[in-house]
């Protein structure tokens, strides 16, 4: 969700696939995302499911954990004809490995991946206990781009007993998975993006962390939108640490920013 608000802010035209409750939560979601200008077609409602709670705790230095309950509507997204030719449509499919948890909502998933020639980007989420190899491999390996952080790509490099530097674990990963652009964040230091067959590194911008939560989701939405206005490798990953950057530095995880905030990290 918080990297749709974002790509909307960017001017990209996303269109978010969830499940909310037939609860207040739920309208109020609904009402959120309508307010960024979001379409919501999409945005199902289950009957029976509450909408879905995350908790998040920050430590002294603002750095989040998070608590996410379950079972909530977005483990039950079902699959439709309308959902299937949406699929089909789309230039891209960005997806998370956290929402494939329960079988119902990674069997759509799967199936929406199977009838559209899009681009396939995986966020990787691994948050305890839901991150179990056998669920984060299956989608590695049928994704063209993963996203993912330092301690993630150590954590799926010991899955085989693989130890190296950090640019030899990303060569690996994308081998063995087939997946061939891999950027990594460094949480405070930048990241590290390797598309076609070359890295461009970034060491970040030096803000002060207000709450970091989002931070990654605008990080995405930037890259994504640096590659759709066919900037450079390095810019493209310039400008999402930049953003990166300014969310932190920010409280919420969709704060207002216009354009000269943050060019005027950049300069």
């Amino acid at each position: 969700m918080n990297v749709a608000i974002h790509l909307k802010k960017l001017g990209l035209n996303p269109t978010i696939v969830s499940r909310i409750g037939n609860d207040e939560p739920g309208i109020e979601l609904k009402h959120f995302l309508e307010k960024w200008g979001l379409d919501t077609r999409f945005v199902a409602i289950d009957q029976n499911l509450n909408t879905s709670e995350v908790l998040v705790h920050l430590d002294e230095n603002r750095n989040a954990t998070y608590e996410i309950c379950e079972p909530v509507a977005w483990d039950n997204l079902c699959i439709d004809n309308d959902l299937l030719k949406l699929a089909t449509d789309a230039d891209l499919i960005i997806f998370g490995s956290l929402a494939q948890r329960n079988k119902v909502t990674r069997k759509t998933l799967l199936k929406l991946l199977e009838n559209s020639k899009a681009n396939r980007l995986l966020d990787v989420n691994m948050r305890p206990p839901f991150d179990k190899p056998e669920i984060v491999e299956q989608l590695l390996h049928v994704s063209d781009f993963a996203k993912l952080n330092d301690e993630e790509l150590i954590g799926i490099a010991a899955w085989h007993h693989k130890n190296g530097s950090e640019k030899e674990l990303i060569k690996w990963l994308a081998e063995f998975y087939s997946c061939p652009t891999v950027c990594v964040t460094r949480g405070a230091n930048g990241a590290i993006l390797f598309v076609d067959g070359k890295f461009h590194e970034h060491p970040g911008f030096k803000v002060k962390a207000t709450d970091t939560v989002g931070a990654g989701d605008s990080f995405l939405a930037a890259l994504i939108s640096g590659f759709s206005e066919k900037k450079s490798p390095q810019k493209a990953l310039e400008f999402a640490c930049a953003v990166g950057a300014y969310v932190a530095s920010q409280h919420g995880a969709v704060p207002d920013y216009r354009e000269q905030d943050i060019q005027k990290l950049i300069l």
